[in-house]
């Protein structure tokens, strides 16, 4: 099995009651019920207000790298991910557990 973390830290000045925001989070809500390769799927808004924190977190899994490249090509997953680029950045990482 592989985990697939992703963190992400809204751009200066963006809040997220940003419709833009909402959406992104919308679509990202969506996918764990939209894509087969996922085996575990949340995400959801950090709730502590550390200066290193990041905003919004990612924590899924797949079975394995075949499936992990399956879930990044699929395009409910490319169209979430078009939506954050306008309005975040983030990190990932990714480990087999």
């Amino acid at each position: 099995m592989i985990r697939h973390l992703v963190l992400f830290k809204l751009n200066d000045g963006v809040k997220r009651d940003d419709p833009r925001v909402v959406a992104g989070v919308e679509a990202f809500r969506a996918l764990g019920g939209t894509i087969p390769e996922l085996t575990f799927w949340e995400c959801d808004w950090n709730i502590t207000d550390r200066p290193i924190a990041y905003d919004f977190a990612i924590n899924s899994a797949v079975a394995d790298t075949d499936a992990l490249q399956r879930y990044l090509a699929h395009p409910a997953h490319q169209a979430g991910v078009a939506q954050w680029r306008e309005f975040a950045t983030w990190v990932i990482a990714d480990y087999e557990f």
